[in-house]
């Protein structure tokens, strides 16, 4: 391990980046080439280990009694680490959540010296829909951002399985990695605040394979909404003709065509934002959305 600290970073915009597959898994390791690539200050803080399906649960990290996924740090290793010829590279022994708060509280002020601008997680290995919301690890470090004062996305691949960061790349992560990409920086070009107090965005793609949905230019954002709407939902925000009511994110992700959903959420409860919060992002992310045919 390096024993210098970072020198603070403080001309372009930074980033946390975290999930819930683990700091070693492939797709983590792309977005975070994608956000570089694309002038992003970006520094990694996930778990150590798979922790997919563990929510916004939290626990103080332990040192490692057995080595980290993918053996990419050994047991005995301390709670918190990163890796010693990329020291933007971190993981942290215990949840999501808790490596969200890390990477703000401890990593941010030694790379960036302050906070972070924005907070991203993901993308994760399989799609985030629904009520999947509510124990899914990457909603967990994301709202966890947001609730820590942060922009926090969310964003989540139906293409994919549990790979590490040594194996060659597949098309699912290139091209998951550029969606996300273009959603961050998207939101980034709209001005702060880039997103209401205390409202997070939950972004899902469809299958990706190499005769469908291959390429960025395939791909169309769609505003939706987390749950299905009662009688008794207030109304949404109106656009595409929708009569007040926004398409739900599971039948978005579903319509033949390559189309992604982008719902905006509240952190505290991890249900949908009202009206008036989601045509804030409506105007913000005006440049990529589309609507359903």
């Amino acid at each position: 391990m390096l024993a210098l600290l970072p020198v603070a970073d403080v001309s372009a915009v930074n980033v946390v980046l975290s999930n819930d597959d683990g700091w070693a898994e492939i797709n983590i390791r792309q977005f975070y080439d994608a956000l570089t690539n694309s002038g992003l200050s970006v520094i990694i803080s996930a778990p150590a280990e798979n922790e997919s399906g563990t929510g916004s649960s939290d626990a103080t990290p332990t040192p490692l009694t057995e080595p980290c996924e993918y053996n990419s740090c050994p047991s005995g290793s301390p709670a918190t680490g990163y890796n010693s010829s990329m020291p933007r590279f971190n993981y942290v022994n215990s949840y999501p959540v808790t490596s969200m708060r890390y990477g703000i509280q401890t990593l941010s002020p030694e790379f960036f010296g302050g906070a972070p601008d924005i907070a991203v997680a993901g993308f994760n290995v399989g799609a985030n829909l629904g009520t999947t919301v509510l124990i899914s690890g990457t909603v967990g470090a994301a709202t966890e951002a947001t609730k820590e004062g942060i922009p926090g996305i969310a964003f989540s691949g139906t293409t994919g399985s549990q790979t590490g960061y040594t194996s060659p790349l597949s098309l699912y992560e290139t091209v998951y990695a550029d969606l996300s990409t273009n959603v961050t920086n998207t939101l980034i070009a709209s001005g702060k605040p880039y997103l209401p107090e205390n409202m997070w965005l939950n972004v899902n793609f469809p299958a990706v394979s190499s005769s469908s949905c291959s390429s960025l230019s395939d791909f169309r954002f769609v505003l939706s909404r987390i749950n299905t709407a009662t009688s008794e939902t207030a109304n949404d925000v109106v656009t595409c003709d929708n009569g007040g009511r926004l398409p739900t994110e599971t039948s978005v992700v579903d319509t033949d065509g390559c189309y992604a959903s982008v719902s905006v959420g509240v952190a505290t409860t991890k249900a949908d934002a009202n009206a008036t919060e989601q045509a804030v992002v409506l105007g913000k992310l005006a440049g990529i959305l589309s609507c359903l045919p």
